[in-house]
């Protein structure tokens, strides 16, 4: 192996179809898994691990779609293991499946560490050797690209480096393409792996090598980044770093690391600006929550909140930005709170009040007002749209579309019925108009939304395509048991946009109340901005 040639093609081999799917709590349909593979191939990964088709009724039903289904630029691979110590590799039935699903590539894991050899196959070390050539010559002979998966590889390596030097070189002699150096356990450290992958690479000039590690002791990344400078050519993983216990070594962060920080060569930097999209899509087809605060691609990964640092910022983002988050597909957002600055305020806000400076009255205000509200438990990093009202109103863009002038809601459940009834009555001033609405709904929330929507639905059309896409209320303070105030987000969408709007009431239908006016204030608002009213 060659190190250190940061213009190196470094291959992309995705393995979120089998290793993801380990991951406590995922479970990937078949229509799942062609959706995904799709999506990776044209994000631009070289390899596509799509399971194992010996494994179960699922993989082999997602191989045999995927033949009729050509991929732009990945290599499909099937994952199996070596043959059985007691048959040959022409006759193991595992073999066959694998080629059966007739893809470019098979990876086959095997035994590196010679405690596994010994104590959990149970059978002699030369036999174990064996079942790797002669697993690796077979597939070879049928046209296949071969990757021996050297499972335990570190673990082996550094209790028993010889014998685990002869599982190389047991698949590399019978001609196997790459040689994957696994840390399965996930507990070796980079500078471990820098060393073991350097010494494996000069004893081995000739071979290929990949790593594959395992992020147990939250080294996932910093090791595959670490065997990548010392000469490994292709780099496994998954994405949002998916996987059996604390999960794979995280490609959204290793791809933008390699290919925007080292200056590697990679297939997929003409859509690095995808890679946020990417991310979120596995997600919502995981049915997995957005690690708001992971690397690159994390909702809050160019999150600003002290004052200080917007200040900063708004002078040169590099001083707390260590890439634009453009290249990877995310955006830069400035939070307001208890901790922000005229700074923040500003960098919020100038973009519809350029005339606003950070000595105004208005942008005192601001502060003072925000300051106030969050000692009340409001928070407005996750309800922007609340925070925009705010600003409106302190800088005399507010126009007032209806004025409460009472509801009231009612939760019955008589006798006989199986679940309780609710209903809400709302009273508003609407255009000099006095309107009273009464809806039932799954609900109070649900109920006082109706009424609301029901009251308003004359005078504003546009409130047709404003939805409410989520609600959640969250204890402020808990200390106080029942007593406690609570803080509830509405979160809103219309056909371009999505907005969250928060309430903060000892009274969580009060609180519910506050956020869904906010929300539904605020959709009106911009259609009227959008029409030019």
């Amino acid at each position: 192996m060659t190190a250190n040639s940061s213009s190196r093609k470094i291959d992309i081999y995705d393995t979120t179809l089998r290793d993801g799917s380990q991951g406590e709590g995922i479970s990937f349909s078949v229509e799942d898994k062609v959706k995904i593979a799709k999506r990776l191939d044209a994000f631009g990964v070289d390899y596509i691990e799509g399971g194992w088709p010996g494994s179960n009724p699922k993989d082999i039903e997602f191989f045999d779609r995927m033949k009729s289904i050509p991929l732009k630029h990945a290599k499909l691979a099937a994952f199996g293991s070596t043959r059985r110590p007691t048959t040959t590799a022409e006759t193991d039935p595992m073999l066959q499946q694998l080629l059966d699903a007739q893809t470019p590539v098979i990876t086959f894991v095997g035994k590196s560490w010679d405690f596994h050899v010994t104590e959990a196959l149970r059978i002699p070390l030369e036999t174990n050797l064996e079942m790797i050539a002669d697993t690796t010559r077979y597939l070879k002979s049928k046209g296949k690209e071969v990757i021996y998966d050297a499972e335990h590889f570190f673990d082996g390596y550094k209790r028993n480096p010889e014998y685990t030097s002869k599982c190389v070189a047991a698949a590399l002699d019978a001609g196997c393409d790459v040689v994957a150096l696994c840390d399965t356990n996930g507990g070796t450290l980079p500078n471990e792996i820098s060393k073991i992958v350097s010494e494996i690479g000069a004893r081995f000039p000739y071979g290929k090598f990949a790593i594959h590690t395992h992020n147990d002791a939250e080294c996932g990344v910093a090791n595959s980044l670490a065997a990548i400078e010392v000469g490994a050519i292709q780099v496994q993983g998954t994405i949002n770093g998916l996987g059996e216990r604390t999960g794979n070594a995280n490609l959204t962060s290793i791809v933008p690391s390699l290919g925007l920080k080292l200056g590697y060569t990679l297939s997929c930097m003409p859509r690095m600006k995808e890679l946020a999209e990417l991310s979120n899509f596995i997600d919502e087809i995981a049915n997995v929550p957005p690690k708001t605060w992971a690397a690159y691609v994390g909702r809050s990964a160019f999150a600003h909140k002290a004052g200080l640092h917007v200040d900063a910022m708004r002078k040169n983002s590099e001083t707390y930005e260590h890439i634009d988050p453009i290249l990877v597909g995310n955006e830069r957002r400035i939070l307001v709170s208890e901790h922000s600055g005229a700074s923040t305020i500003l960098e919020k806000v100038q973009r519809d009040n350029s005339d606003l400076r950070k000595d105004s009255p208005e942008t005192k205000e601001i502060l003072k007002q925000v300051a106030r509200l969050e000692h009340e438990g409001y928070s407005f990093e996750g309800a922007e749209a609340s925070f925009e009202l705010l600003v409106k109103k302190a800088t005399g863009n507010y126009r007032s579309l209806f004025e409460l002038t009472g509801y009231r809601v009612i939760v019955e459940r008589r006798g006989g019925d199986k679940e309780a009834i609710t209903e809400a009555t709302v009273k508003l001033r609407v255009n000099d108009q006095e309107v009273l609405t009464v809806a039932e709904g799954d609900g109070p929330v649900n109920a006082l939304d109706s009424a609301l929507r029901k009251a308003l639905a004359e005078h504003y059309p546009d409130l047709a395509d404003i939805r409410l896409t989520d609600f959640k209320v969250r204890v402020v303070n808990a200390k106080e048991g029942a007593a406690a105030k609570v803080r509830a987000i509405v979160d809103s969408a219309d056909s371009s946009d999505t907005w969250s709007t928060i309430g903060v009431s000892t009274n969580i239908i009060d609180a519910s109340w506050h956020a869904l006016v906010d929300s539904i204030e605020y959709g009106l608002l911009r259609e009227s901005a959008r029409a030019g009213e």
